[in-house]
């Protein structure tokens, strides 16, 4: 919503807003002079044009409900971007599961290695750019493409990249039928002279584009486009992407995992079809360092590496711990947060069993987000079921869990989509006051 709003005001708009709580965000949004309340208020949206809001904010919501009563129009975050990105050339859509900011990430450094002056959206921080955004004057348009709420049926692609599907956000799907479905909708949004490119070994996606013309497909070793002479070198591959047959680019990447190869792929065929030169892809490729919150370095305590990382679903959390696994260290010890009751509960036995993967397992409770604890679950069942986890009651008992459990040669990953992240800061920060 942050960088919707700054690009809103770009274009010369009038924007104020509100938010739960102060935050970085609420502070920036102020500096640059959009006016952020506090709590959401009926009264906040007296004498407004329009309310924009997240998906996550449903009619019940005094803003909204008072927005609907006053007859304000209300439209979705997605809708608003749909409306800006009719606008452009080239709109790319990053689509899946996962690794839709890593890949939407890849896909601007290599635009930006290109001089494309791409306008930007994110769903996380990108060194490159300090935020999630970035408001260009060319021709190009990438953003994260998010399935939640069916908010990407409001965009507009003319490249449209699905990288995977999974059964997720079943609060709002029925099953992974009803995902699937809504991917295929999403494709169906490409124009004739657009492109759909897909994860073809990929069973999911492959299902929901079953009996579509023109799709374009990518993959690690098999697709249009795929990977050859792949060498990992302490963890970190290099590569060459090949396409109709003939070497494209020569990626060099400095992010581990097959994961982030695969991503690296889909990156560099997107911008191949929009016609980005290869030297460019390689270098922006080169050039990237991870997203923020995407296995992102945050400093050292008692000799052990500590690391965030956003993945919430038990499919990010494999391709995480794996690569984790392949890396030169003693111990993973991981402190996890589930993201959301429904998730937890209609995932559990799938949490269960990859989270056995690390050499110590720690969970926080459950994070909330947009849903009230109406199916009784907590953390500590699913320490229940994974041998040698423990539920800490709060995040002071998990930070004096990871200080003392952390040995020099450790790797300790704080992981999930809400604000564990704060618990690698503390930990960083009590290593520095000891080394003081």
């Amino acid at each position: 919503m942050s960088p919707l709003a700054e690009v809103l005001q770009g274009e010369g708009l009038t924007i104020t807003g509100s938010d739960m709580k102060e935050s970085e965000a609420v502070e920036h949004l102020r500096s640059l002079g959009i006016p952020v309340v506090i709590g959401h208020k009926a009264e906040s949206v007296q004498g407004k044009d329009l309310v924009i809001r997240t998906a996550a904010v449903h009619d019940e919501n005094p803003e909204i409900a008072a927005a609907h009563a006053l007859g304000i129009p209300v439209f979705e975050r997605a809708q608003a971007w749909g409306s800006i990105m009719r606008r452009y050339e080239n709109a790319l859509c990053i689509s899946g599961t996962h690794g839709k900011t890593s890949t939407t990430s890849m896909c601007t450094h290599i635009a930006m290695a290109a001089r494309v002056d791409p306008t930007v959206m994110i769903g996380g921080t990108l060194p490159i750019l300090g935020t999630g955004h970035r408001v260009g004057k060319g021709e190009t348009i990438i953003l994260e493409s998010c399935e939640y709420c069916n908010s990407f049926l409001s965009f507009y692609p003319t490249v449209a990249v699905i990288l995977n599907i999974e059964a997720d956000h079943l609060d709002f799907f029925k099953d992974l039928e009803d995902v699937e479905h809504s991917f295929r909708a999403f494709a169906d949004l490409v124009p004739p002279d657009g492109t759909v490119l897909a994860n073809g070994e990929d069973e999911n996606t492959m299902e929901a584009l079953k009996g579509k013309k023109g799709v374009v497909t990518f993959g690690l070793s098999h697709g249009d486009f795929h990977a050859e002479n792949l060498v990992w070198n302490h963890g970190f591959p290099t590569f060459d992407v090949v396409w109709n047959g003939e070497i494209a680019a020569h990626i060099t990447l400095q992010v581990p995992g097959e994961h982030n190869v695969k991503n690296a792929i889909a990156a560099a065929a997107a911008a191949l079809i929009l016609g980005i030169p290869s030297e460019a892809i390689a270098q922006g490729l080169k050039d990237f360092r991870g997203a923020g919150r995407r296995f992102e370095y945050k400093g050292m305590v008692k000799g052990a590496a500590v690391y965030d990382d956003y993945a919430h679903h038990p499919g990010e959390l494999k391709a995480l711990l794996e690569t984790a696994a392949k890396l030169d260290y003693k111990r993973v010890i991981c402190a996890f947060q589930p993201h959301t009751y429904t998730r937890t509960k209609a995932l559990f036995s799938e949490f269960a069993e990859v989270l056995r993967h690390a050499d110590v397992t720690y969970l926080a409770e459950i994070y909330a987000a947009r849903e009230k604890n109406e199916i009784g679950i907590y953390s500590k069942d699913l320490a229940a079921a994974i041998p040698g986890a423990k539920a800490a009651e709060n995040f002071d008992q998990l930070t004096d869990w990871l200080y003392d459990q952390a040995r020099p040669g450790d790797l300790i990953l704080t992981v999930g989509a809400g604000d564990i992240y704060t618990v690698g800061e503390e930990l960083v920060r009590r290593g520095q006051e000891e080394a003081e």
